[in-house]
């Protein structure tokens, strides 16, 4: 999350920039408001998603299942690897994916040690739901934007 409300000015980024020696004015200043506009879609999009019971994680967990074009399921370390996310934040969250319906966890035929996680019925139906929305608070808020 970025907490800034009001970016600092060009001339205090100029000041700092100058006193350290390092970056560029321009370069600072477009990735503070780059950041800025990060964390409030951010933000508009947890609200969004409160309104089913899920969180951003949970529903990208969902998606990066989803999305793959030649297997309906995933092994949570493949999962890992497509989220920007720590393994036990991901194990905890997979866990209530699961509790709650949205993800079976299956054998996987290629390695008796490993499972795969899929989608359930439930969990489709979820994203079914909900993507409409995310699209169109994306969309909104693309068109708002000064």
């Amino acid at each position: 999350m970025f907490f800034l409300r009001e970016l600092p000015t060009r001339m205090m980024i100029d000041r700092y920039v100058s006193a350290s020696g390092v970056g560029d004015t321009d370069t600072v200043a477009q990735a503070l408001s780059m950041m800025r506009e990060a964390s409030q879609l951010g933000r508009i999009l947890d609200a969004y998603f409160s309104n089913y019971n899920l969180s951003q994680l949970k529903f990208h967990i969902l998606i990066v299942i989803d999305r793959e074009p030649n297997t309906d399921s995933l092994r949570q370390s493949e999962i890992n690897q497509r989220l920007d996310v720590s393994k036990p934040v991901l194990h905890r969250t997979v866990a209530s994916l699961l509790d709650e319906g949205f993800l079976v966890r299956n054998d996987d035929t290629q390695d008796s040690r490993a499972h795969r996680l899929a989608l359930t019925d439930a969990g489709k139906t979820m994203l079914a739901a909900i993507l409409p929305g995310y699209f169109e608070t994306i969309s909104d808020y693309m068109e708002k934007k000064p």
